[in-house]
């Protein structure tokens, strides 16, 4: 497999580290959200807010390196159908991954909850505390985070599917155990 048909070392790593903290956060969510409020919970919330924080970072520069290192094509053996759903499920993830934690910020505002990064970095509120307004961001956030894991086991589905049915490089272009051949 040659570099070009591979993703950068950086796009690999942000790529990984972007999956591990959304594989973090979606269970510390759900486990957090039963709990009775305690400073526990309290500090629970607080991991899943830099968490969401940083996923949203993440993105960001994901997207500002994606824009200036195209990515490899798949390849030619994929009928074209399959690359555009294969790009719009990647659009759909960036979006979600950008919006989802605007959410929780929007939704810790209406809440009246500052979202202290790292607890360093207060946040400003985005809206004003409004309990209804909360109440409806939290069930909007929680839908998009579901959302988000429908899409994410589609996208492992398909690399798996690629990788030991087609037996083609899809996964393989991702990985970043695989080395790359010498010249």
């Amino acid at each position: 497999m040659t570099a070009a048909t591979r993703y950068t070392k950086m796009a690999i790593a942000l790529h990984w580290l972007a999956a591990l903290l959304v594989f973090a956060t979606f269970p510390l969510g759900v486990y957090m959200h039963g709990l009775a409020f305690s400073p526990f919970k309290l500090k629970l919330v607080s991991y899943h807010k830099w968490i969401g924080v940083t996923i949203f970072l993440l993105t960001v520069v994901r997207l500002v390196w994606r824009t200036t290192h195209t990515p490899p094509p798949l390849p030619e053996t994929i009928p074209l159908w399959q690359q555009r759903a294969a790009d719009g499920l990647h659009l759909l993830l960036y979006v979600l991954l950008l919006v989802i934690p605007i959410s929780g910020w929007l939704m810790s505002s209406a809440k009246g909850v500052p979202v202290v990064y790292l607890g360093l970095v207060q946040l400003p509120d985005l809206v004003a505390k409004d309990k209804a307004l909360g109440d409806l961001l939290e069930e909007s956030h929680e839908v998009l985070v579901f959302g988000l894991l429908l899409l994410v086991v589609m996208h492992v589905a398909a690399a798996l599917k690629h990788h030991f049915i087609e037996h083609d490089a899809t996964l393989r272009r991702m990985l970043p155990f695989i080395k790359e051949p010498k010249p």
